[in-house]
């Protein structure tokens, strides 16, 4: 209820210096966790895939979980490394398994603005329209509030539901707007996804547009770009 409530007042406030709710809901593993790994994880984290093979083929779990619920396929994501991840799923790894705070491992990537990672973990069989995160949301959510370009241009591309409304009645566009900064990044996801088709009529809680969002912000230039 706490990180709910300061999301909101992030959102009124249009504060573009504090932290991104998304970014602090979600949790990388921490130098103490990563010491402490062991089996699968450890060897994800450090991208070991001949590890990861023998561990396997030794009948290790593929989707065992740690002390937040991450599998080593989220650890190996995290990490960035590909091949780990490859050989994971290689291995019956879930590509689409959600860790405790319902991330997975698109959605860690689009936090992360690695489009590279979020890219491979959606060859391997994840889905862009999954939804995550504590919020209800989706990664194209995400994104689009953190004013990741490319990944919200990827996930378009790669079929994420363009107008889902999150549990605090945001969508992507939404979002772009209420936790943007009404600077350049956030008005070329904006652009995106008007362009792709993204419903500008769609209101928040309030009852209000993304036109009359930006219009209360100031955000001059994004509101023109809503307008057209």
């Amino acid at each position: 209820m706490f990180v709910r409530t300061a999301m909101i007042v992030l959102a009124l406030l249009a504060s573009a210096a504090a932290t991104p709710p998304a970014a602090r809901a979600q949790i990388a593993p921490l130098p103490a966790e990563i010491s402490a790994y062991d089996g699968l994880h450890a060897a994800a984290h450090a991208g070991d895939a001949a590890a990861i093979a023998r561990l396997l083929a030794a009948g290790a779990s593929p989707d065992a979980r740690d002390g937040r619920g991450r599998t080593p396929f989220h650890v190996a994501a995290y990490a960035r490394r590909h091949e780990a991840m490859r050989v994971l799923v290689a291995g019956g790894a879930d590509p689409r398994a959600l860790e405790h705070q319902a991330y997975d491992a698109i959605t860690i990537a689009a936090v992360a603005n690695d489009p590279d990672t979020m890219r491979f973990a959606i060859s391997l069989g994840g889905d862009p329209r999954a939804i995550t995160s504590p919020y209800v949301g989706t990664a194209l959510i995400a994104a689009a509030h953190l004013g990741h370009v490319e990944i919200v241009r990827e996930l378009i591309k790669a079929g994420a539901p363009l107008d889902h409304v999150n549990n605090l009645h945001w969508t992507a566009l939404i979002e772009a707007v209420v936790l943007g900064d009404g600077g350049p990044r956030h008005r070329e996801c904006a652009r995106l996804l008007i362009e792709a088709g993204a419903r500008r009529d769609l209101a928040d809680r309030s009852g209000l547009t993304p036109l009359e969002l930006a219009r209360r912000r100031g955000y001059a230039e994004m509101a023109a770009l809503l307008e057209r």
